[in-house]
């Protein structure tokens, strides 16, 4: 009974060890297009990729987020530069407060940004602040 454990468990790691890497590949090319549909302001499109990236990866938007760059700036940035109210709305929503309220890569944090770029009185930043 043991060595048919053992035989199993011996048989089913490399599998395991092979299938960590497509992974990682999988989730990247769901993530590939976030930053065109965050510009183009599509607020359902962004609600069906995070929904799916849930439920295929189960990772939460807080999970990829500080990983996701567009043209140097995070998302919720990215957002409110290409003045996208309803895809910044939505992400400012969906994520914590406490990382909402945390410096980003540069040390500024997402209310300090807004309003050193004199988007202090843009809707997302309004929402943002009515967030945190």
């Amino acid at each position: 009974m043991l060595k048919t454990k053992l035989y199993a468990l011996a048989a089913a790691i490399p599998f395991a060890l092979f299938s960590v890497p497509s992974q990682a590949g999988d989730i990247e090319s769901a993530l590939a297009n976030i930053c065109t549909i965050v510009v183009a302001d599509d607020k359902s499109e962004l609600r069906k990729k995070i929904k799916v990236v849930r439920s295929d990866f189960r990772l939460q938007l807080k999970d990829y987020y500080t990983g996701i760059k567009c043209n140097g700036n995070s998302m919720i940035r990215t957002a409110a530069l290409n003045n996208a109210v309803e895809a910044g709305t939505l992400l400012v929503k969906k994520m914590p407060k406490k990382d909402l309220a945390s410096p980003e890569g540069d040390g500024k944090t997402l209310q300090a940004w807004l309003a050193e770029q004199g988007l202090a009185d843009n809707p997302i930043a309004l929402a943002l602040q009515d967030r945190i």
